[in-house]
């Protein structure tokens, strides 16, 4: 203890500085938003950089699980593949997974970070701007949503993840349409909810919940979760319901980026310049 008190005493003049240096660091970046973006990008850059070695690491330990899912998600395409119909002739462009109906590019790509143990969680995904990658894409897995990207660097992306408070996602009744918004209340990492339903939609627990498609960032029909609970909200008009996610977001390997290419366009027109 004493040898700690010498070292402070001996070095006062310098750890002053660098005391005063960080805590004016900090106020800079926290009150200008150039620095504040310049800052997240590169801390995303090098905290990336770890995060990927540390993954490949665990990778090697995980690959018998990791065939297992790619064997599942390529029987899957496979199945859908022989039931595409009659009409539609069989060529390269059908089975290309990089385009979906002509208007979403899919890129996969690897979750080399991720948490879901907070109130606020992201997830890290090893590709970046140099894969074309931008804010606002969707991610998701062969099961269901993941996230929304929000920052992206070179060779990585941070996605927000569905498991969130910030999170907000446009959802529907898979059996009636009904519209709803997406969120998560921060208690339980396999449970989200689904808010603003009407009270006269037909709901039952098992029912199966999916993205609504009244977005450009999600395409309509990509599952989330199941109901497990559901209740009339105090002002006895809409309906709160509790829902069992069909990922389990403690264990993500493999993602899928959803990039809209009709996005801009929808944006410009719902969004115009002039307004």
């Amino acid at each position: 203890m004493q040898q700690i008190i010498n070292f402070v005493i001996r070095n006062k003049t310098f750890l002053l500085f660098l005391l005063l240096f960080v805590i004016s660091l900090t106020f800079t970046i926290q009150s200008h938003s150039y620095h504040k973006s310049k800052f997240i990008t590169s801390s995303n850059f090098l905290t990336g950089g770890i995060y990927e070695s540390a993954s490949n690491v665990s990778d090697y330990f995980d690959l018998r699980e990791q065939n297992n899912i790619l064997l599942e998600e390529n029987n899957r395409l496979r199945s859908e593949i022989l039931n595409v119909s009659d009409s539609i002739p069989i060529t390269e462009a059908t089975i290309d997974t990089a385009i979906y109906n002509g208007r979403y590019k899919i890129r996969s790509a690897k979750v080399i970070n991720n948490n879901y143990s907070s109130s606020k969680n992201y997830l890290t995904i090893n590709k970046g701007t140099k894969e074309d990658l931008k804010e606002d894409l969707a991610v998701i897995t062969s099961k269901g949503v993941v996230g929304i990207i929000d920052n992206t660097s070179g060779r990585f992306a941070r996605v927000l993840s569905i498991l969130n408070t910030k999170s907000r996602i446009n959802a529907q009744l898979k059996a009636s349409n009904h519209i709803g918004s997406l969120i998560w209340d921060g208690r339980s990492s396999s449970e989200v909810q689904l808010i603003d339903i009407s009270k006269f939609a037909p709901i039952r627990e098992g029912d199966t919940i999916v993205t609504g498609g009244q977005s450009s960032i999600f395409p309509q029909g990509i599952p989330i979760g199941t109901i497990n609970s559901f209740r009339l909200d105090v002002s006895g008009d809409t309906y709160t319901v509790d829902l069992k996610l069909f990922n389990d977001m403690s264990n993500l390997s493999h993602v899928y980026v959803i990039e809209n290419l009709d996005a801009e366009e929808i944006e410009l027109l719902e969004n115009p310049i002039d307004e």
